[in-house]
């Protein structure tokens, strides 16, 4: 008896297998040189932006104008040069509400090199009127590159201006006072500085206003002894244009207040003489009452009496004034009465 072997299994025909692993090889390869060509599409684009010549300068940019008192500061931010040699120049001009756009002339601000064009220095000063409204442009040139002009909002003086506090402020305590001496802000020509001085018991809160014109101020009638703080405020008046501008409040400083050592004396001194005085009158009048007493006697006696005899004489004389006195007042009398006719003889 023989033996053979069984049939054997069925194989996957080779053609299939065949198939699939020769169609990966041309997919991702194909996937592969897309990514190429982008990137290199991407690198050939940037270099071509690089290698372009510049057509126009970006325009100034972030400009903003500094008034703080008198000064007068414009600035802005940079305009990027793309790694040039020679430096971006600026350019500023000006106008009022109803003028053309002019170049600088009260300082120079035509093709500088920094980007900041101040007024404060200009010559004479100020650069511009501080009752008009003021409009400026900047603009950037580089070789023959020019860019647009770039506007700055307009400003003026009385409206736009920062005022600041009053300048070398001093405060000396004084007799239940506080003198205070200050300068102004700045100095004006034609118009004036109201100076406000808010001031209050450190342990307190509330706050007293006070308004001088003079550098020189007084607070009178303060408690003592205690402690006051304070700040000052100056106010500009324009009088031309009836228009007021507050400025900004100085720093808070406290100062004690106290009667000074020489009203203590004083008050003392006067104490002591006016008991002196009182001492010295009550001792003359004793002494003068001592020495006075005969003439005050004599002042206060009753008057000296008449003598009887001469009362007794007066009386007897004035009773026979009266008895002689009243017959023809009896006579009439009897007359008025009983009618009398005359006897016939």
């Amino acid at each position: 008896m023989s033996w053979s072997p069984g049939p054997r299994p069925a194989e996957p025909p080779s053609g299939v297998m065949h198939s699939r692993g020769c169609g990966a090889g041309p997919a991702a390869a194909l996937r592969l040189g897309h990514v190429l060509r982008c990137f290199c599409c991407c690198c050939l684009s940037f270099l071509l932006v690089l290698a372009e010549p510049l057509t126009q300068l970006p325009a100034p940019h972030n400009q903003r104008i500094h008034l703080y008192n008198l000064e007068q500061v414009l600035s802005w931010d940079a305009v990027p040069t793309n790694n040039f040699t020679s430096p971006v120049l600026y350019s500023v001009e000006y106008k009022y509400s109803q003028s053309e756009w002019r170049s600088m002339e009260c300082v120079n601000c035509t093709r500088i090199a920094e980007p900041v064009c101040n007024f404060t220095v200009a010559t004479p000063p100020p650069c511009f009127s501080p009752f008009y409204y003021v409009s400026l442009r900047i603009k950037a040139e580089l070789g023959e590159l020019v860019s647009d002009w770039a506007l700055v909002p307009w400003f003026q003086f009385f409206q736009n201006a920062t005022i600041g506090p009053p300048l070398d402020i001093h405060v000396t305590s004084s007799d239940r006072s506080l003198s205070i001496t200050l300068k102004p802000p700045f100095k004006v020509n034609f118009d004036t500085f109201r100076y406000h001085v808010y001031y209050w018991e450190k342990e307190g809160k509330q706050k007293i206003k006070s308004s001088f014109i003079s550098q020189s101020i007084r607070l009178k009638d303060l408690n003592t002894p205690s402690e006051y703080c304070l700040q000052v405020q100056a106010e500009l008046n324009a009088r031309t244009r009836e228009f007021t501008l507050e400025g900004l409040l100085s720093n808070i400083t406290c100062h004690e207040t106290y009667a000074e050592a020489s009203t203590k004396l004083q008050q003392s001194l006067i104490i002591i003489l006016g008991i002196f005085a009182l001492i010295l009158l009550v001792l003359g009048c004793y002494f003068l009452v001592q020495n006075s007493q005969g003439l005050i006697k004599q002042y206060f006696h009753s008057p000296p009496g008449i003598p009887s005899q001469i009362k007794e004489r007066h009386w007897t004389r004035t009773a026979q004034q009266k008895r002689t006195a009243g017959i023809p007042y009896l006579l009439f009398s009897a007359q008025k009465k009983i009618k009398l006719y005359p006897a016939v003889i």
